[in-house]
């Protein structure tokens, strides 16, 4: 298993164009194989369960970049936020509230990126393009000192169709380059657009992608 861990890793990783970087999605794989990957040079892994990222960060290399890539809840914020290096789905004002509160106890600052929700299909979680746009002109984050949005995340819908894949992530790539504009325009952090996981990342590159989350492409199925 060693092997076929290392050889993804090394296939996905070859196949990235410079600037485009990789989170190897780890949940729901055991230590061990985080320690493969970890060996070939790997170290961001996404983790989207607090429970099972506390054990991982406790037994594994302390140089991990972890970055939490699922739903967040407001009330689990404070067990992360002691060593987590970016939480990547950020879906309401409030959580990006409660998220600087904890980090401003540890005296650190948190990245952050901001989730859209644009594909065709429901889900629960994401800001509307309208509801980033008014949160961002509401202003209130500005005060908001120990976090940084970094840039945006989306997935796109579950469908084979390429074009409509595409044009998902079109809509994600396009209210970046405005946001950018209207409010980061002189700040270097915010620059990350992370969209594409194992069956679109290359479609997401395409489309203006700079970080991918690859978990089934480098560790095969789930574990658990």
């Amino acid at each position: 298993m060693a092997t076929d861990i290392a050889d993804n890793l090394r296939r996905v990783a070859a196949g990235l164009p410079e600037g485009v970087a990789l989170v190897a999605v780890s949940k729901y794989h055991s230590a061990e194989h985080i320690e493969e990957a970890y060996a070939c040079g790997q170290r961001v892994f996404g983790e989207s369960h607090v429970q099972e990222l506390e054990k991982k960060h406790v037994s594994l290399p302390q140089d991990i970049q972890w970055h939490f890539i699922g739903h967040l809840q407001t009330n689990k914020v404070k067990y992360i936020a002691p060593y987590v290096s970016m939480i990547d789905a950020v879906d309401s004002y409030k959580l990006l509230k409660e998220i600087d509160k904890h980090a401003a106890r540890h005296e650190r600052t948190i990245d952050v990126l901001l989730e859209l929700h644009v594909a065709e299909e429901d889900t629960k979680y994401g800001f509307s393009p309208d509801a980033c746009r008014e949160m961002l002109a509401a202003g209130e984050w500005r005060q908001l000192e120990h976090v940084r949005i970094c840039g945006l995340m989306t997935m796109a819908s579950n469908v084979d169709d390429e074009e409509q894949i595409a044009r998902e992530f079109t809509v994600a790539a396009d209210l970046f380059d405005e946001l950018k504009g209207m409010y980061f325009a002189d700040a270097d952090y915010f620059c990350e657009r992370s969209w594409g996981m194992s069956d679109d990342y290359n479609i997401a590159i395409k489309c203006r992608s700079t970080m991918i989350r690859v978990g089934t492409g480098i560790f095969g199925p789930r574990e658990y």
